[in-house]
């Protein structure tokens, strides 16, 4: 199994199919910056907000040379559904065999009802124009998230 991608280092090229009809290759976003969002699950409060968000910043984000994806492991017809219920207006990914949340460490032990669960922790990564991840959080709260994204992709 591929370690994970370490700041500064170039993210190895990975592909995922997507909300649409279609399928994200990271070899074809060079020459942009690319948002990465990892969430649990679909229509659950803390992800339906995060989403929201970050809809609410696209327009700004589309004019810095920014696209954004969400990531999770539930199916596509479950992306499908998520995406249209709240509009957003980017794609939605879906990692079932846990491809991405691999490549970038994602996968935790959590307390959910006082049993341990594995699953995703909320995760942004951001790749810039060449391919290379320049700035990660982990362990994201959602509120006031997507302003600090959009902060970082600013300064750039």
């Amino acid at each position: 199994m591929q370690n994970k991608t370490e700041l500064n280092q170039t993210v190895p090229d990975f592909e995922l199919p997507a909300t649409s009809g279609t399928n994200f290759k990271l070899s074809n976003y060079i020459g942009k910056n690319v948002i990465i969002y990892f969430y649990p699950k679909d229509n659950t409060p803390g992800c339906t907000t995060q989403g929201m968000q970050f809809r609410d910043h696209y327009e700004k984000f589309k004019d810095l040379n920014t696209e954004i994806f969400g990531v999770s492991r539930d199916s596509i017809k479950s992306h499908e559904n998520f995406k249209a219920k709240f509009t957003f207006p980017f794609e939605l990914l879906a990692d079932t065999d846990e491809l991405a949340c691999a490549l970038f460490g994602v996968m935790k032990m959590k307390n959910m009802y006082g049993k341990q669960v594995r699953g995703v922790e909320r995760s942004t990564f951001i790749i810039d124009k060449n391919g290379v991840l320049i700035q990660e959080w982990r362990g994201v709260k959602v509120d006031g998230h997507a302003e600090a994204v959009l902060s970082f992709i600013q300064s750039l």
